[in-house]
């Protein structure tokens, strides 16, 4: 027996409760699929997560359904050849969580391929304080540096810092050399984002209205952004002559008005992040760089620890914007 969180779907919307579950209960794979089970030791909560938890987007389509789209732990049952049981392992993306269950439980059953090694020094603990949103931070660091940036070019932006990917991003791009300038709505994070390494704060609202011209200033050498709409618009034309932004989310909204003048008169790059169907040879290289590149005093200054019960109020908490940073689930008894 294992215990989840069980989302269910009723007349009056989805409501979510810790359950505990059978082993029969996890979901089969043929064994072309070389299937893993796994010990599921830390998850963590992810906004995705919190639309999952609260029936929002209909992202899931088949209940009921276990939540909770990373985990870490360890292998109990292996059809791969690349896993035997007791090894470490993370797993994020692959729509699971989604499309299939997942790791907000004691135990989940996912296709071997979609399992990475966890890396050398890195514990299940700061690997979930990681997760997908450090993940998708350092598939934008890599895409932005592929692009030509280097600490010398000037600084960068990070939209959305006091949240989880920009948390991460802030502080692996400080600790990279970079001089970064962290975006932020919340006064109360300043001195966070500034422990973090931001050597800038940049309020929100300066970038929140639609700019009046096409270009304005140059003054970016990079961006990670996780905000989209008017923001991104308005940073694409505040970029560098030959510089790029990584697109990594929406929390700002899904439309972007904005003109090509950017693209044709600067030479400035939209680089789209996608941390969800990313190759495994790429994935095992950004864990490999987050587990040297990410300094862990300030991975742990930015994490908070929940158990898997409260993740039924936590979720929605973090629509919200009342998360902070990362946050950890342990998930064993």
């Amino acid at each position: 027996m294992f215990k989840a969180i069980v989302l269910e779907e009723a007349e009056k919307g989805v409501s979510a409760a810790l359950q505990e579950l059978g082993e029969d209960r996890l979901p089969a794979f043929p064994e072309t699929d070389r299937p893993v089970t796994v010990n599921i030791e830390y998850t963590t909560l992810n906004y995705k997560d919190g639309m999952i938890l609260n029936g929002i987007g209909r992202l899931v389509r088949h209940y009921p359904h276990v939540p909770g789209i990373d985990f870490a732990g360890t292998v109990a049952a292996s059809a791969h050849p690349d896993f035997k049981p007791g090894d470490p392992v993370v797993l994020t993306g692959w729509r699971v969580g989604e499309a299939s269950w997942g790791g907000h439980a004691q135990k989940a059953r996912v296709k071997g391929d979609w399992l990475v090694p966890l890396p050398d020094g890195l514990t299940a603990r700061r690997a979930m304080a990681i997760g997908t949103a450090g993940f998708t931070a350092m598939l934008a660091v890599m895409a932005l540096e592929a692009h030509g940036l280097t600490p010398d070019k000037g600084e960068v932006l990070v939209t959305g810092a006091a949240g989880g990917v920009g948390s991460v991003a802030v502080a692996t791009l400080a600790n990279l050399g970079y001089r970064v300038a962290a975006s932020t709505g919340r006064v109360e994070t300043h001195d966070y984002l500034r422990g973090l390494g931001a050597a800038a704060i940049i309020e929100r609202g300066e970038l929140a209205e639609p700019s009046k011209r096409p270009l304005e200033s140059e003054r970016w050498a990079g961006s990670v952004d996780s905000v989209g709409g008017t923001t991104l618009a308005r940073v694409l034309g505040q970029m560098a002559y030959g510089s790029s932004v990584a697109a990594v989310g929406l929390a700002g909204g899904s439309t972007l008005e904005t003109t090509v003048l950017p693209f044709l008169l600067r030479g400035v790059n939209l680089l789209g992040i996608d941390s969800v169907m990313c190759p495994p040879a790429l994935r095992r290289a950004a864990w490999k760089r987050l587990a040297k590149e990410l300094p862990m005093d300030k991975l742990d200054a930015m994490t908070a620890e929940a158990r898997l019960g409260d993740l039924l109020g936590l979720g929605k908490d973090i629509l919200k914007g009342k998360v902070r940073g990362r946050l950890v689930v342990d998930c064993r008894d």
